[in-house]
């Protein structure tokens, strides 16, 4: 039983409630302990039971209910309701980006301020700048436009929230129109792309199939050790 007796002296103006004193008191304990042992915790069970129980303390117990015309519908949507929790999550994590590839955009402007020590260095430097644009162009390529000109115009300028909006087809804020990605999502991308990266430059030797042959075979035919390039 909690004893009113331990409670320490505590001094209001206004209308006030023992109840909320009560809630803090029972309550600030074991949601220091359960985000302390999520912080702690190497298994993925262990931290989603301890997030689980932690939401039901702190109030923040949400049920999200998919309904569709078919099974297939609403596995689409459960998909989607799944991966926009997940990015709730990220974001709540380490926070958010302006969305639409315009933050890895912008970051190939401090990359060019990089003074490379030799000619390697700089072709290194220019192909990740190349593939930091990457999203950038190849969302304004798939709404219809010119890729290559809505990148220039967001690098000529210092705005680093200005974006393209595809859906509407203009530039806006990004933050404050709502586009935005989780920063944990751009990070993990980042980091999971360089150790690729570091892999195949490492590679002795790979094996392609090659486009010809790939375009020409039938589906019913095995693939022969002449249509793949070493």
């Amino acid at each position: 039983m909690f004893d009113m007796k331990e409670v320490s002296p505590i001094y209001f103006l206004g209308e006030f409630d023992w109840l909320d004193v009560l809630r803090n008191e029972i309550l600030t304990a074991p949601t220091g302990t359960l985000r302390t042992s999520i912080e702690r915790s190497t298994a993925m069970f262990d931290k989603e039971k301890a997030q689980e129980r932690l939401s039901k303390l702190s109030g923040g117990v949400a049920v999200i209910k998919v309904g569709g015309a078919s099974e297939a519908e609403v596995g689409e949507k459960k998909d989607r309701v799944t991966d926009a929790l997940s990015a709730a999550r990220a974001a709540v994590e380490e926070g958010i980006l302006p969305g639409g590839g315009v933050a890895l955009l912008y970051a190939t402007k401090e990359l060019g301020r990089i003074e490379s020590s030799n000619s390697d260095e700089k072709i290194g430097v220019q192909i990740i700048q190349n593939a930091l644009k990457a999203p950038a162009y190849t969302i304004a390529a798939n709404a219809g436009v010119d890729g290559a000109v809505v990148v220039g115009k967001l690098l000529e300028q210092d705005d680093f929230n200005l974006g393209y909006d595809a859906a509407k087809g203009e530039y806006v804020d990004m933050v404050k129109a709502g586009i935005i990605d989780p920063l944990k999502v751009i990070r993990t991308a980042l980091v999971d792309a360089a150790s690729i990266s570091v892999l195949l430059t490492t590679t002795e030797a790979a094996v392609v199939e090659r486009a010809d042959a790939k375009a020409s075979k039938s589906p019913s035919r095995m693939p022969d050790m002449d249509d793949y390039d070493y």
